[in-house]
């Protein structure tokens, strides 16, 4: 078996089905409301709830890493734009 046989079998690259609250290539609002909807997701449900792990694995794939690191810091010193409450 070859290098990238192996490599193929172990990852399974996906990314994020169609939203049709988001038909336009422009994903910025997608990627946002995926982040949101999963802190409001973990603050109702918890960490471990697994329906959440689909937001976060959602705006992982569609936000910029610098955007996540800014809402994060955001989020921890209470200025983040957005309400997070269930």
């Amino acid at each position: 078996m070859s290098e990238s046989s192996e490599l193929s079998s172990k990852y399974v690259m996906q990314t994020v089905g169609f939203d049709a609250r988001f038909p336009n290539q422009n994903q910025t609002r997608n990627c946002f409301q995926n982040y949101v909807d999963y802190f409001k997701c973990v603050a109702a449900k918890g960490d471990d709830f697994a329906p959440c792990k689909q937001f976060k694995k959602a705006y992982n794939s569609l936000c910029p890493n610098e955007w996540i690191s800014r809402w994060d810091e955001h989020r921890e010193n209470g200025s983040f734009p957005a309400s997070l409450d269930p």
